[in-house]
């Protein structure tokens, strides 16, 4: 168990900046993509706060979450950000759980719920991705040497970075408020630590790990996504049991962002199975 005793439940709900609201028994949690902070759901929420406990939070570092709280060797990888959501949980003495993450949130959760499947219910996982590099037999959407120019320029530019890849990764082009919407987030960021958790990020492959999950999840993919392709989508439903791949005739690697309705109704239709 990655459950941390020295993380009391006062001091992992302010350190994540945690926000509980909606009503209902069943509870959905909340795990962010790359970058964002909560405020990437406000979409979905109104809807669902009808039915569920609605659970968000901040990764360390990002958003209004406690920057002091970042510590390089736990946040070296993509198991410490899995423990913050396990601590979470415990925290708030969650059980059966649904969780919805986004792009490396989907790869978190699935990491918290490899560790202590007893807590989770099932997993929404949103433009899921556990490797993003192209590697002999497998298409991630990028080949390393991209990556690590992209990491270069990003260590250089950050604010030049966020103004030019947060398009790529909304789409869209023809609504360029949701780009801009996208920017602004990225630059509220601790630039070091938004620098560190962008190489965890895109450089980290949890293939092997994804092989262990076994709670139920529903992967949902956009028809057009150039960070997470649709052949990352197949092979996460032919990797997880029992896993269902739904494909949504939209474009971007947000579509909670770009097509909310389109994943509300994705989110209540498993939740309600």
């Amino acid at each position: 168990m990655l459950f941390s005793h020295n993380a009391t439940p006062m001091n992992v709900l302010k350190r994540n900046n945690v926000h509980v609201a909606g009503q209902g028994s069943r509870t959905l949690l909340f795990v962010n993509g790359f970058g964002c902070d909560q405020s990437i759901w406000r979409y979905l929420l109104p809807a669902l706060s009808e039915r569920f406990q609605l659970v968000l939070f901040d990764h360390v570092g990002l958003g209004l979450s406690e920057v002091a709280a970042y510590e390089h060797t736990k946040y070296n990888s993509l198991n410490g950000y899995a423990q913050d959501v396990l601590e979470i949980c415990h925290s708030l003495d969650l059980r059966q759980v649904t969780l919805v993450g986004h792009s490396v949130g989907a790869t978190i959760g699935m990491l918290a719920a490899i560790q202590e499947p007893e807590l989770f219910r099932q997993l929404v996982l949103l433009c899921p991705s556990p490797c993003y590099v192209n590697e002999p037999g497998y298409h991630g959407g990028f080949d390393r040497a991209d990556i690590e120019q992209m990491l270069a320029f990003m260590e250089k530019d950050y604010v030049g970075w966020a103004d030019s890849f947060a398009p790529f990764i909304m789409g869209n082009p023809d609504r360029p408020t949701l780009s801009a919407e996208l920017i602004h987030s990225f630059c509220q960021n601790d630039p070091v630590i938004a620098k560190q958790f962008a190489r965890v990020t895109f450089l980290s492959d949890n293939r092997p790990d994804v092989q262990q999950l076994r709670t139920p999840c529903l992967l949902v993919q956009c028809a057009q996504d150039f960070v997470a392709p649709p052949e990352v989508g197949e092979f996460l439903r032919q990797t997880i049991m029992g896993a269902t791949l739904l494909t949504l005739p939209v474009a971007g690697h947000c579509p909670h962002v770009s097509a909310p309705t389109e994943v509300l109704n994705a989110i209540e239709a498993f939740a309600a199975a």
